[in-house]
């Protein structure tokens, strides 16, 4: 049996003892591809939210540029360009805050479902759907919250949305997290 000495295999990324292993092609084709994603998210961010990071000014000029670019295929070209300056940055906290606006925005998608099966209990169910809801948050006025219900009833049955508006918005602006 021949023995074959590590020394004498070329194998990519395997480190020597002097020389640390490399990343493979493939983990940095990965690497490439999850910077370009996050490119992608942040570019769908507000400038605001953007300018707590303290990017580069370079990249501040790719992100006006492609605010001003209008075919996809250029928009997809300077995304990719936006990807290659990120590299530079500081992407840990690019990430967090990406993710965090992220979740804020989940958050409150998720509270305006719960209002809008509120309402939609409201309307369907009446007083005894507005008896669980008082019973959770005792402090909503019963009778206003009442007087908005039947008036998004007439106005469902007359085909009209003011009424339910009027409703869902008091519900946004009356009840606090967490809900049911």
């Amino acid at each position: 049996m021949m023995q074959v000495d590590r020394n004498d295999l070329d194998l990519e990324g395997a480190g020597t003892p002097e020389e640390p292993a490399r990343p493979s092609k493939s983990q940095l084709k990965r690497d490439q591809q999850a910077i370009q994603a996050l490119a992608e998210r942040l570019v769908s961010h507000p400038r605001a939210e953007l300018e707590r990071l303290h990017l580069s000014e370079s990249l501040w000029m790719a992100f006006d540029e492609l605010a001003r670019i209008k075919d996809l295929r250029a928009r997809r070209r300077q995304i990719k360009r936006i990807a290659v300056l990120l590299e530079g940055e500081d992407l840990g906290a690019i990430r967090a805050l990406v993710e965090d606006q992220e979740s804020l925005r989940r958050a409150e998608s998720a509270r305006l479902h719960r209002l809008e099966r509120w309402r939609e209990r409201l309307l369907a169910e009446g007083d005894r759907a507005l008896s669980e809801l008082i019973a959770h948050w005792p402090e909503l006025d019963r009778q206003e919250l009442r007087a908005l219900i039947r008036a998004a009833q007439r106005d469902r049955e007359r085909g009209k949305g003011d009424g339910s508006r009027k409703l869902f918005r008091f519900l946004r602006e009356r009840l606090p997290e967490p809900m049911p």
